[in-house]
C-alpha cells in the first residue's frame, strides 16, 4: 500500500452526528428557498387561467390557521375558492387531493403570503390578489396611522357594506360578549393602537423557549390590524384567533362559552401585556405602563378595638394602629357607588337612584377616609392621587357578591362625557407636577340586564367626526351623547387633554 494514502472520512463523521443533521436540515431549507425563487420563472405563474375562480365572498381569515382535515398548523394552504384550510401542497397532501378532487385550483400560503395553482404547482404573479394578501396580513406606514384619527371616509366592504375603520363589529362565537367590548375599547386607544399597529415594535422581543404568551401579542397586534383596515371583505371581524390565545395563556381562566367579568378580563389583558413586552416596574417599562399607568398614595389605620378584652392589644403593640402610607401604581381605579334604596315610592315604583362622578370620585383626594371591615380587623383608609395617566381607566362596582347570590347596584352615574376636571382631587403640590387634569370620554362599557345573566355594549368615540357610536356585538349603530349618560355605566377609558388642546379648546370657545 501507498505509504502516502490516507483513508477517506465521511462528513458525519468530521463534524458529528449533531451538526450533521442540522447542516442537512439547513441545506433542504435552502433547496426549498431556491426552488420557490425558480417557480417564478415558470411562463404560467403571470398567466394563471384560474384567476377567475377566486371568491372572495367565502374568504375568511380570522380563524385559526389549521388544516380543515389534518388539524395541523404546519404549512397550511387556503383554498381561494371555497375558502378551506388544508395542509401541504406536493403530492398526497390534503391541498393537493382537494384540487384534484374539486377542480379548486387557486390557493395562497398562510405564512409566507405565495399563491399558487394546484396541482400543476406553479407560483402565481398577479397584482390582483394584492388585495387578498393585505385583507391576510394588513400592513400600515408611520404616516398612515398618523392620519387614523382625523380620518372622516366611510370605507366600503367587498359586500358592498360601508364602515368605518376602528368602528368594526366583532362576532359574539357564544358568550365572548364580555371580551369584545374591552377589546373594542382598548383598540381606540390612540397610543396602545399605534404600537400595536406597526408589528416591529414587539418583533423582536426577547422570550423564554416554549413561552406561549408571545402569542396573546402576536394576536393583539393581528386584532389591531384587522379592525383598522380600510380594505376589508365585510364589516365584521371575528376574534377567534385572538380568544384562542386568551384561553390558553389564561389557563382557561376566561372562555369563549362562559362569561366573565370585563374588568378581571382587562386587568388580566393588560398585565399579560405588559409583562411579555418585557416590562419591569419602572413607568415607561413598557407601552401599557405608559398608557395606563398613575400612581397613588395610600392611608392606613387600623381601628382599635371596642371590647376590653382586645383593648390591651393597643397598649402593647401602640405601632400597629399608628397610620402607614405607601405609594402604589395603578392601572384602574375602583369607584364605589353609593348603596341603592331598599324601599319603593309612594307610587309603587323603583325609584332610579342617581349620583354625580365627582362626588363619588372623593374617594382618592387624600381627605376621604373609609371603612374597611375584615374578618378580624377594621381599617380606615384615605387614598391620594399623586399622578394621573394619560389613558384614565375607572370602573364603577356595581356587582355584590355575597354567600347567596350575585347582587347588582343599579345607581346611573352623571357625567360629562368632555371637560371633566380633576384638579380639585389633588392636593397643592400634586397640582405642580399633574398641569393635565382635563380628561374627556372615550369609551363606555355597559352592563344590561341582570347580574347573572345579562350583556355587554360599548360606546366609542370616533374622533375624526366626533360621533358616538354604541357596538353590541356585530351591531354597530350612532349614538348621541346624552344617550351615553344615561347608562348604567361600568367602566370607562377616559383621554387625558394636553395643554396645547386645552388652547385649542378655549379658542373654539371664544
Amino acid at each position: 500500500m501507498n505509504a502516502d494514502y490516507v483513508p477517506k472520512r465521511s462528513v458525519k463523521h468530521e463534524v458529528g452526528t449533531d451538526n450533521f443533521k442540522k447542516i442537512k436540515i439547513e441545506a433542504k431549507v435552502e433547496q426549498i428557498k431556491e426552488r420557490e425563487e425558480n417557480d417564478t420563472s415558470d411562463p404560467r405563474s403571470r398567466q394563471c387561467p384560474y384567476l377567475d375562480t377566486i371568491n372572495r365572498n367565502v374568504l375568511d381569515f380570522d380563524f385559526e390557521k389549521l388544516c380543515s382535515i389534518s388539524l395541523s398548523n404546519n404549512n397550511v394552504y387556503a383554498c381561494l375558492v371555497c375558502g378551506k384550510y388544508f395542509q401541504g401542497r406536493g403530492i398526497k397532501s390534503h391541498a393537493y387531493t382537494h384540487s384534484v378532487e374539486m377542480s379548486h385550483h387557486v390557493f395562497i400560503n398562510l405564512n409566507t403570503f405565495k399563491f399558487y395553482c394546484l396541482p400543476d404547482n406553479y407560483q402565481v404573479i398577479d397584482s390582483s390578489l394584492d388585495d387578498i394578501k393585505y385583507v391576510l396580513n394588513p400592513t400600515f406606514t408611520q404616516e398612515q396611522i398618523s392620519q387614523l384619527d382625523r380620518n372622516t371616509k366611510y370605507s366600503r366592504a367587498y359586500d358592498g357594506t360601508h364602515y368605518l375603520p376602528g368602528i368594526v363589529g366583532l362576532n359574539n362565537i357564544k358568550a365572548n360578549d364580555y371580551s369584545n367590548v374591552v377589546l373594542q375599547a382598548l383598540v381606540n386607544v390612540t397610543p396602545l393602537r399605534d404600537y400595536f399597529m406597526r408589528e416591529e415594535n414587539y418583533a423582536n422581543i426577547k422570550v423564554a423557549p416554549g413561552d406561549i404568551m408571545i402569542n396573546l401579542v402576536k394576536r393583539f397586534g393581528e386584532l389591531t390590524r384587522k379592525l383598522w383596515n380600510p380594505r376589508n371583505f365585510k364589516a365584521h371581524v371575528s376574534p377567534h384567533e385572538m380568544l384562542q390565545a386568551v384561553v390558553k395563556c389564561s389557563k382557561k381562566k376566561f372562555q369563549i362559552t362562559q362569561q366573565s367579568d370585563p374588568i378581571d378580563f382587562l386587568s388580566w389583558l393588560l398585565n399579560s401585556l405588559h409583562i411579555t413586552l418585557n416590562g419591569t416596574k419602572s413607568h415607561n417599562s413598557s407601552i401599557i405602563y405608559k398608557t395606563f399607568q398613575g400612581q397613588m398614595k395610600i392611608y392606613t389605620r387600623k381601628i382599635a378595638p371596642m371590647n376590653d378584652e382586645d383593648a390591651g392589644q393597643v397598649l402593647i403593640n401602640p405601632e400597629d394602629y399608628l397610620e402607614k402610607v405607601e405609594e402604589k401604581p395603578f392601572l384602574y381605579l375602583s369607584v364605589d357607588l353609593p348603596s341603592p334604596p331598599l324601599f319603593r315610592d309612594e307610587l309603587k315604583e323603583s325609584i332610579i337612584p342617581q349620583v354625580p362622578l365627582m362626588q363619588i370620585l372623593t374617594k382618592f383626594d387624600g381627605v376621604t377616609s373609609q371603612e374597611y371591615k375584615t374578618y378580624k380587623e377594621n381599617f380606615i383608609k384615605k387614598y391620594e392621587l399623586i399622578r394621573l395617566p394619560r389613558y384614565l381607566v375607572m370602573c364603577f362596582r356595581r356587582f355584590t357578591k355575597n354567600v347567596f347570590y350575585l347582587e347588582k347596584n343599579p345607581t346611573i352615574v352623571n357625567f360629562s362625557v368632555k371637560n371633566v376636571d380633576l384638579k380639585d382631587l389633588l392636593s397643592e403640590e400634586n397640582k405642580k407636577n399633574n398641569p393635565n387634569t382635563v380628561y374627556d370620554l372615550i369609551a363606555n362599557i355597559v352592563h344590561d340586564g341582570d347580574p347573572n345573566k345579562g350583556t355587554y355594549r360599548v360606546h366609542i368615540l370616533q374622533k375624526g367626526t366626533g360621533t358616538w357610536y354604541e357596538m353590541q356585538d356585530l351591531h354597530v349603530i350612532d349614538v348621541l351623547p346624552q344617550m351615553i349618560t344615561l347608562s348604567e355605566a361600568y367602566i370607562q377609558i377616559w383621554e387625558q387633554r394636553t395643554n396645547n388642546e386645552n388652547n385649542n379648546q378655549n379658542f373654539d370657545q371664544k
